[in-house]
C-alpha cells in the first residue's frame, strides 16, 4: 500500500505543473493541513473514487462521475477553503484584543520582541499559534520585520490581517511609537469588523431568497415537471424523459453555482467567498430535485 501511494504521488507530481503545485502547497499550508500538496491531492482523488463507487451501486455512471467530481473537488478545495475561512474569521475577531494586549505590554516598558513572546502565552485562539510561529522565527535569528512579513503573507487571504500587519511593520521600521500605533490599528480593525457584521445582517433577506429559490423551490418545480412528463408517456407518445431529467439536473447544479457566487458578492463582496455556498446549494438542489422527480404523483 505505501508503494502504491508513492506511485500515485509520483504521477501527481508529473501531471500537475510545478507552479500550480507550489500555489496549492501554500493553500494547504494556510489551511493547517498536515499533508504535502501531492499527498493531499491523492487523498482527495481516492475519496472521490470511494464516493463514486457508492453512488454507482445505486445509480448509473453519469451520477457516479458527478459524485467523483463533487467529492474530489470538495475534498481538495472546499474543505481547505472552509478551514482557512473559519480560521481567518477567528483570527480577525481576536486581532483587536491582541493588539491592545501588545500595546499594554509595551507601555509596561518591555521591548517589542519581548511583548510578542509574552503574547504567545495568552489565549487568542489560532492567532496565538501564528504569533508563536513568528516568535520561533525571531528566536532562530530572523529579523522581527521579516518574521512579521511572513505572518502577513501566510494570512494574505484576509485583507484585514494583511493590511494590519503591514501597517505594524511599516511603523516598526520607521521607529514610530508602537503602543499608539497598535491601539489605532486595533480600533480600526474593530470598526471594519463591525461594518462587515452590519453588511451581513442587512443582506440576510437577499441571501435567504437565493437559498430558497436555488436550493428548494427551483429544484422542486423541475422535479415535478419531470414527473408530469413521465405521466404523459401513454400510448404512442414517447417523450425523452431521461434525457430531459439529466438536462434539468445540470441546470439545477448550474443555478446553484451561480447563486452561490452571487451570495458571496452580496455578503462579502467577492466571488471566491461564494464557493462554499455554491457547493452547499448544489448538494441541496440535487437532493431536492432527485426527491421530487422520484415521487409518484398518482
Amino acid at each position: 500500500m505505501p508503494r502504491l501511494s508513492s506511485v500515485f504521488i509520483f504521477l501527481i507530481k508529473k501531471i500537475v505543473p510545478e507552479k500550480w503545485m507550489k500555489r496549492y502547497e501554500v493553500f494547504i499550508y494556510s489551511a493547517n493541513i498536515g499533508f504535502l500538496a501531492a499527498e493531499y491531492l491523492v487523498v482527495s482523488l481516492l475519496t472521490g473514487v470511494i464516493g463514486a463507487l457508492l453512488v454507482y451501486m445505486f445509480s448509473n455512471w453519469i451520477y457516479a462521475l458527478a459524485a467523483f467530481i463533487a467529492v474530489s473537488s470538495g475534498m481538495a478545495f472546499g474543505y481547505p477553503y472552509w478551514r482557512i475561512t473559519k480560521r481567518i474569521e477567528e483570527m480577525e475577531k481576536m486581532l483587536p484584543d491582541a493588539f491592545f494586549y501588545l500595546a499594554s505590554s509595551l507601555r509596561a516598558g518591555i521591548s517589542f520582541s519581548e511583548a510578542l513572546e509574552e503574547l504567545t502565552t495568552a489565549n487568542f485562539g489560532p492567532l496565538t499559534d501564528e504569533f508563536r510561529k513568528t516568535v520561533a522565527e525571531i528566536k532562530k535569528g530572523r529579523p522581527t520585520t521579516d518574521a512579521l512579513k511572513a505572518f502577513a503573507i501566510r494570512n494574505k487571504r484576509s485583507s484585514v490581517l494583511y493590511r494590519s500587519m503591514m501597517i505594524i511593520i511599516e511603523a516598526l521600521e520607521r521607529g514610530a511609537p508602537m503602543s499608539d500605533v497598535l491601539v489605532f490599528v486595533g480600533n480600526d480593525v474593530r470598526e471594519l469588523l463591525r461594518i462587515k457584521q452590519e453588511r451581513r445582517a442587512s443582506t440576510g433577506m437577499q441571501v435567504m431568497f437565493f437559498i430558497i429559490t436555488s436550493g428548494v423551490i427551483g429544484p422542486l418545480i423541475l422535479g415535478v415537471v419531470t414527473q408530469i412528463m413521465a405521466s404523459m408517456n401513454v400510448g404512442d407518445i414517447n417523450l425523452p424523459v431521461e434525457t430531459v431529467k439529466n438536462i434539468l439536473l445540470g441546470f439545477v447544479v448550474l443555478q446553484a453555482l451561480v447563486s452561490g457566487l452571487g451570495i458571496g458578492v452580496i455578503r462579502e463582496g467577492k466571488y471566491s467567498a461564494g464557493l462554499r455556498y455554491s457547493l452547499l446549494l448544489a448538494i441541496m438542489g440535487v437532493i431536492v430535485y432527485q426527491g421530487a422527480s422520484g415521487l409518484s404523483l398518482a
